[in-house]
């Protein structure tokens, strides 16, 4: 799962991609509203964690924008504005959830594991396909009973392709969800991500679909 940062505050900006990032979500940082304005535009994220307070362009006007736009993003907005009118602005102008700062890391990552449950339309918390089961709050894999140790981009993939079970993801989209724009990508490491998950899951999970990426079919199939 890919996540756009938008703060300003460098610490804070600092603290909270080293934070997502050990819980296995790629995340991408930009410390103005324009930046991140153009960047939600031009690339594919699935969750905006957006400042209200941003210079060159408000978090409020990046909000409106996307919005006016018509992108379908899950906007989680980090603030010290405490006013309930402001809450309600930020809701009513297309946020999904608003969380105060300061806040705790464990309530964040609560919230953001809701909004990407709620967008993909899972109702339970855990991630369940045959045999295989994700709890993606401690991040614990099993397969048929027994815990599978899993690399951080090993566990990263596995998600991802489980997240749209039946769908066939492009290696461009894969190689999106894994790795972010600061990280050195090697041409042959998303086919060595798959290699170990066949060896350490079962060869059948993960299906190659030539030309075109790979997909985990959905339960039953």
């Amino acid at each position: 799962m890919r996540i756009l940062l938008a703060e300003d505050d460098i610490m804070l900006g600092e603290a909270l991609q080293d934070a997502l990032i050990a819980q296995g979500f790629v995340v991408d940082w930009l410390k103005d509203g324009e930046s991140a304005l153009s960047a939600i535009c031009s690339e594919t994220f699935d969750l905006l964690m957006l400042d209200l307070g941003l210079p060159r362009r408000s978090g409020m006007d990046v909000l409106a924008e996307i919005r006016k736009r018509d992108i379908d993003i899950p906007v989680l907005i980090l603030t010290a504005r405490d006013a309930t009118s402001d809450r309600i602005a930020g809701l009513d102008a297309g946020a999904d959830d608003y969380l105060l700062k300061p806040f705790d890391l464990g309530e964040l990552s609560a919230r953001i594991r809701a909004l990407l449950r709620r967008r993909s339309g899972r109702a339970r918390p855990e991630m369940v396909h045959g045999e295989l089961r994700i709890d993606p709050a401690s991040q614990h894999v099993t397969y048929a009973g027994r815990d599978i140790s899993l690399q951080r981009r090993e566990y990263m993939l596995l998600k991802e392709l489980l997240e749209h079970s039946g769908e066939v993801l492009t290696r461009d989209k894969l190689e999106a969800s894994l790795y972010g724009w600061m990280d050195e990508v090697e041409s042959n490491a998303l086919e060595v991500h798959i290699h170990h998950l066949r060896k350490k899951l079962y060869p059948g999970l993960i299906r190659t679909v030539r030309g075109v990426g790979y997909m985990i079919p959905a339960a039953g199939n």
